[in-house]
């Protein structure tokens, strides 16, 4: 088997042990709470639940990606030891890493001009980023070399489907992504907007919903929609929330009674404190492979 480093960033939101189980190298974003910066360590420097109760008490979060100067650090032990790398990069649409990421690799060329070095977009976030990774390493254990791997994520991620909803529209207000008086009135209202990934991997809202019941209906009604092979679907299907896990459970069963061959039980993960910094609490996001998302 041609070996190389399969690699990620903590942006993905899935377990450290997911992580390691799955060998999986990632690099860890940063993000402020209060006046303290942390390595966005998938909740072993503070646990989600802490650093959610945080935000609602009124600390500040502030996020910052991974620089040139950090993803060459990080890229180059790999290199110095022989190794090919494929490293999967949040979202462009949402972020710049992917363009540091790359800027990192054309400086390395020229130290490591016999070692291949793959940055690719994931056009993907949070556990939807992390079940491209959780394929890809499927994809190496079954003997598929560098390239093969390379080629198959650029021609099929924009088959993963990513569903978010939300019931607490606090700190999208805040964050200027729903406006004061949409937010005012939605929470008197009960609306619950309904968002998903587009194809350029920009979070795109695209209902307004009254009610959690009625969103969480919505939201699996959008995987049977577009799931590959709709109800007979037989792949993975991941879930993030961020502190409202009951919430979690009840989209998890609603999916696992519709779809009765699913690949393994439906796999609930934390919302990690980059992306979390943004949605706050409240958010639930539902991803599964399918056909080709729409802008």
């Amino acid at each position: 088997m041609n070996e190389f480093i399969l690699s990620g960033s903590s942006t993905a939101d899935i377990s450290k042990e997911h992580f390691d189980k799955r060998n999986i190298k990632y690099v860890s974003f940063k993000y402020s709470l209060g006046d303290k910066v942390y390595a966005d360590d998938l909740g072993q420097s503070i646990s989600y639940k802490d650093f959610y109760k945080r935000m609602v008490d009124g600390e500040e979060t502030k996020t910052s990606q991974v620089n040139v100067d950090e993803y060459i650090e990080y890229f180059k032990k790999f290199l110095g030891e022989g190794k090919d790398v494929l490293h999967i990069e949040l979202s462009s649409g949402i972020s710049g890493s992917y363009n540091s990421a790359r800027n990192a690799a054309e400086i390395l060329k020229e130290e490591f001009p016999d070692r291949k070095l793959y940055i690719v977009d994931s056009l993907g976030a949070s556990s939807g980023f992390g079940l491209i990774l959780d394929k890809l390493a499927d994809l190496r254990d079954e003997g598929k070399n560098i390239d093969e791997i390379k080629d198959w994520i650029e021609e099929n991620r924009l088959n993963l489907h990513h569903w978010f909803f939300s019931t607490d529209l606090t700190f999208f207000i805040k964050g200027g992504r729903v406006s004061k008086v949409a937010g005012f009135f939605g929470g008197m209202l009960g609306i619950c907007p309904l968002l998903n990934m587009n194809f350029s991997g920009k979070l795109i809202p695209r209902e307004k919903i009254r009610s959690k019941r009625k969103v969480i209906e919505a939201i699996v009604d959008k995987m049977e929609k577009y799931a590959k092979g709709g109800l007979s679907y037989s792949d993975k299907c991941y879930i993030c929330q961020s502190d409202c896990l009951e919430d979690a459970q009840m989209v998890k069963e609603l999916v696992e009674a519709r779809f009765k061959k699913l690949n393994g039980e439906v796999e609930i993960n934390w919302i990690g404190t980059t992306i979390g910094s943004h949605t706050g609490p409240g958010t639930v996001a539902l991803f599964f492979w399918g056909d080709k998302r729409e802008n």
